[in-house]
């Protein structure tokens, strides 16, 4: 039985388990049918069970050796992966520029940080990908175990994660891909490549692109290290099964046809504003994140137009440029290029 179908069934027991997942009681009623679909483990219900299903059920579409839920967000996957494949003084190469969870989980294992850094583009004001031949200079100087790439960048830059891996196989160092803005790349050849199937662990954020709830996340393996292992170490013994629940739902949809109709819709909609758009200039390798700049206007003049005249709020803006993020709940981006060709 799956998780979603499993959270549907009402148990004919009296439950004199954890009373505050007995579905009866309901104080916050704006919630109240969450409060319905929140159970523990019990022999009734054994969720536990319908939870493995779920992740085997995923691993497949995936083609992975492993890919559990998360409901910690993509933190608490970067922190179990570098658990996994570290000891205490083992050094750990990341981007003096990453997201905190990067450093924070090398703090954790009792690992050393070793900083790269990334170039910035001048002209677009954001952060470049990381580059093989800088990442080598570190393996040749360090006995690094294991390397932190983020890839995309919040921007959409790719980097290219297959020269990477071979280097870390060259070197014998563990790769692990911070791909949480990448959820969607594994159900369109028409986005980037997914580092699913290539890096020994890749971690993504549903709920960033995806469609999933805040914070559900995933956290795929193709290496056979005891990743579950290092990643009950982090996670809480009572887990929200509907947050995991929604996880399961969220996979069936992107891998469904509905699912990869929409994706295909939201592509359309946003190359479709890249070509009609012709006084704006765009920048990286992912269709669905607008990277932007108008001819005669500063990064922050764009971001304070689009919010005052047009009622549009950007995700990310600098000096330079702005990059107006898109995914599966968004709407409007009719609206969005409207107001761009009148600028």
């Amino acid at each position: 039985m799956s998780l979603i179908k499993l959270l549907k069934k009402r148990v004919k027991k009296i439950l004199f388990t954890t009373p505050s997942h007995s579905q009866n009681l309901y104080l916050y009623k704006p919630l109240k049918p969450m409060y319905k679909l929140d159970i523990s483990e019990t022999e009734a219900h054994n969720p536990q069970e319908a939870l493995n299903k779920a992740q085997e059920r995923a691993r497949k579409i995936y083609g992975t050796v492993s890919t559990l839920f998360l409901t910690n967000g993509s933190t608490s996957g970067i922190i179990a992966s570098v658990l996994a494949c570290t000891n205490p003084g083992d050094k750990v190469l990341i981007n003096s520029n990453a997201h905190p969870s990067h450093l924070n989980a090398v703090k954790l294992a009792g690992a050393i940080a070793i900083f790269y850094e990334n170039e910035i583009d001048d002209e677009w004001g954001v952060e470049l990908e990381t580059k093989p031949d800088v990442i080598e200079r570190y393996f040749k100087t360090y006995d690094i175990k294991a390397l932190i790439v983020t890839s995309p960048t919040y921007e959409g830059i790719v980097s290219d994660i297959g020269k990477i891996k071979r280097l870390c196989e060259k070197y014998d160092v563990y790769l692990i891909v911070d791909e949480a803005h990448g959820a969607l790349y594994p159900f369109s050849k028409r986005l980037p490549e997914s580092a699913v199937n290539t890096a020994d662990f890749t971690v993504q954020s549903l709920h960033k692109t995806a469609g999933g709830l805040n914070p559900t996340a995933l956290l795929h393996s193709m290496c056979n290290l005891n990743i579950k292992k290092a990643h009950a170490m982090i996670n809480t013994t009572s887990p929200s099964y509907p947050l995991l629940a929604s996880i399961e739902a969220n996979i069936n949809f992107l891998n469904s046809r509905k699912g990869k109709r929409k994706l295909d819709r939201l592509i359309d909609e946003c190359e479709q504003l890249r070509e009609e758009c012709e006084g704006c200039e765009f920048f990286g390798d992912d269709p669905t994140k607008i990277l932007v700049k108008v001819d005669g206007m500063t990064g922050e003049e764009l971001s304070e137009s689009l919010y005052n005249d047009f009622g549009i709020e950007d995700e990310k803006t600098n000096e330079k440029s702005t990059m107006l993020l898109c995914g599966l709940g968004t709407q409007k981006i009719k609206r969005l290029k409207e107001a761009l060709k009148s600028l």
